[in-house]
């Protein structure tokens, strides 16, 4: 279990930690890879969906004083080696330090590796004061390793935060439904996942990109963390794809010429397509 910081009161400093992710870039189709079926991911980039908490750990420090009052900002990510690309785009956007979990054995981790690799690493960090996520990775989509990852730390979680505030050793959490929308109150340390209604992300500037290269990004293995590998990655995993398939080429669409009685053409596909 991690621990908890002790100087998160009113003004003090904060070590938060952000959670980034090397995902497939969505303009490109996805594909998977080798007998295990894990996602290619070769044309990858930074989750979008990340930036956000970024943004939101960002207005956070800086509304304390930033790097030079002592806050703290650790962009995080676990991946193989290119996934160091996601850390550094989090440094040039204003990240303020970097660690990348790098191991052999955490290729095909199912979402419970995930989260039990991410909290092993976080436990090793130090105390910690807020963790920080985006609602979703742009691959997995399963907005489920949060929560996992507030379990495994016993940290308190607050999901789908549209709107944050610290108040003292409260994090206030506003969350939208579609109807309505609820004010919480989480103890800090706590897990936050973010939605993209937040804020607005910055983008990287000139002096982000070049304050980026001066800073060393920490790689760490499973052994560095304590961590057995026989318990993550595709050895460790509780879900496993036993099977996949291309996706069906898309076929030829129906075209309705207007002779005069094209609305009736057209009313009568939709109700075979059961439409309407």
């Amino acid at each position: 279990m991690a621990k908890a910081s002790n100087t998160a009161g009113a003004g003090a400093p904060l070590t938060i930690v952000v959670l980034v992710k090397y995902v497939p870039d969505a303009q490109f189709d996805r594909h998977l890879d080798g007998a295990r079926h894990t996602i290619d991911r070769a044309e990858s980039i930074l989750s979008e969906l990340d930036e956000y908490p970024l943004e939101a750990a960002l207005q956070l420090a800086e509304a304390r004083g930033g790097a030079s009052a002592g806050n703290r900002i650790i962009a995080v990510t676990m991946g193989p080696e290119s996934a160091s690309a996601a850390v550094k785009k989090a440094l040039q956007i204003g990240a303020y330090e970097g660690v990348h979990l790098s191991d052999p054995a955490l290729a095909g981790s199912d979402v419970a590796g995930t989260s039990k690799a991410l909290a092993a690493l976080i436990d090793s960090l130090g105390p910690v004061d807020l963790v920080l996520t985006g609602m979703a990775s742009t691959d997995g989509e399963t907005s489920l390793v949060p929560a996992q990852l507030a379990a495994r730390l016993g940290f308190g979680q607050a999901t789908f935060a549209a709107a944050l505030e610290l108040d003292g050793d409260l994090a206030v959490v506003r969350r939208d439904g579609d109807a309505f929308s609820e004010v919480i109150e989480v103890q800090l340390p706590a897990v936050i996942s973010v939605t993209d209604q937040i804020n607005d992300p910055r983008y990287p500037n000139f002096k982000g990109i070049m304050a980026a290269k001066k800073r060393k990004i920490e790689v760490l293995t499973l052994a560095g963390i304590g961590l057995d590998p026989a318990t993550v990655g595709a050895s460790g995993a509780q879900a496993v794809v036993a099977r996949s398939q291309p996706v069906p080429a898309r076929g030829a669409g129906v075209l309705i010429t207007d002779s005069g009685d094209a609305g009736i053409a057209l009313v009568d596909f939709l109700a075979d397509q059961k439409l309407l």
